[in-house]
């Protein structure tokens, strides 16, 4: 096909590149800088998507320009501040999603038709940009990989819509495929135990209580169908299989809410503050909901949340990293995509 198409393209056109398949790593996002023209940028971009906030707009924009967007941007660039990537003056999730893209286009460095790119929802480099390069690159497939093994409307399927919404654009479209949640898979549950089991064997004590802290959605979410809720609670539970732990030792919370409606419970602040005022010393948090260490795990968990345990009577305090682009990570992300590829390859 691509000889038929090099000898009939018209010879003032470039030859038209084809026969490549795509994978496309997408990523939450990130501001380009802390400063606070950039901070205000990447969260109008953030909250202004009905995936993410479901209010009315004539109820939401008022709040959302008049007081959000003038307030928040400082307030946020300072915590971003605390945990910015100074060697590459970059946040660390475009740290780790880079370097997820570059370690998996090695794995398929043998499938020379195989290109592996990566973007953000929010931000740069945006969905619809390199799925444009590639499709330039002559990919005629695309894997979209949203990085969440928990599917949620506010998080998964607002990929998706990017991902679509950049082929109303094109002429000549891709294929397209989504990769689904794969909360239960086995290859996840086992390198989840693995990253736990390795930073345990680092401390010199033992947590008493190990929280899995999800990212919450409202409550309101989960009433009108999301299975969100349903497959953190899975995840948590075939993790602990995989430990042996009981459910008291391995326990599920939700963190990261915003504005005045209830959230998923129990609220992972709460819940360390309690744990403290009820005399347990030790305790450790990890975040499996994370591909990569970001905002919501290096700055509230293993800063806001540790000083919270301190200040309320605990002793030790420990977070466990992101898969991140460790080796079980990436097997993890690498088992995921050539699955997903079976039959175009």
């Amino acid at each position: 096909m691509t000889d038929q198409l090099a000898v009939t393209t018209p010879a003032n056109h470039p030859s038209v590149k084809s026969g490549k398949v795509g994978i496309l790593l997408v990523n939450l996002g990130t501001p380009d800088g802390t400063d606070y023209t950039s901070m205000r940028r990447y969260l109008k971009e953030f909250l202004t998507d009905r995936r993410v906030i479901e209010w009315s707009r004539l109820f939401w924009y008022p709040i959302l320009f008049g007081i959000v967007l003038n307030t928040r941007p400082g307030k946020v660039g300072k915590a971003y501040e605390t945990i910015w990537n100074k060697d590459l003056n970059e946040s660390y999730l475009r740290t780790y999603t880079r370097n997820q893209s570059e370690l998996m286009a090695k794995s398929f460095a043998d499938q020379p038709n195989v290109i592996v790119d990566w973007g953000m929802r929010y931000g740069q480099p945006s969905i619809a940009s390199r799925m444009e390069a590639l499709q330039k690159a002559g990919c005629e497939r695309i894997l979209v990989f949203p990085l969440y093994p928990q599917y949620a409307a506010a998080t998964t399927a607002t990929v998706n819509d990017k991902a679509f919404e950049a082929l109303l654009k094109m002429r000549w479209q891709p294929a397209l495929r989504t990769v689904p949640p794969y909360h239960d898979d086995p290859v996840y549950i086992d390198a989840l135990a693995t990253s736990i089991e390795r930073h345990l064997a680092t401390l010199d004590w033992e947590p008493e209580v190990v929280l899995t802290s999800f990212h919450g959605i409202p409550k309101s979410y989960f009433d009108k169908g999301d299975p969100y809720y349903c497959q953190c609670q899975k995840t948590a539970r075939l993790l602990r299989k995989k430990l042996g732990w009981p459910k008291e030792k391995l326990q599920v919370t939700f963190q990261s809410r915003f504005g005045p409606e209830e959230w998923l419970q129990p609220y992972t602040d709460k819940t360390v503050e309690k744990l403290a005022q009820e005399g347990v010393k030790r305790i450790a948090v990890l975040n499996p909901g994370f591909v990569s260490d970001c905002l919501e795990t290096l700055e509230e968990i293993a800063e806001q949340a540790a000083e919270s345990f301190h200040h309320n009577g605990g002793e030790k305090f420990t977070h466990i990293p992101c898969l991140n682009d460790s080796a079980e990570g990436m097997a993890v992300l690498e088992h995921v995509v050539r699955r997903e590829l079976a039959g175009w390859l």
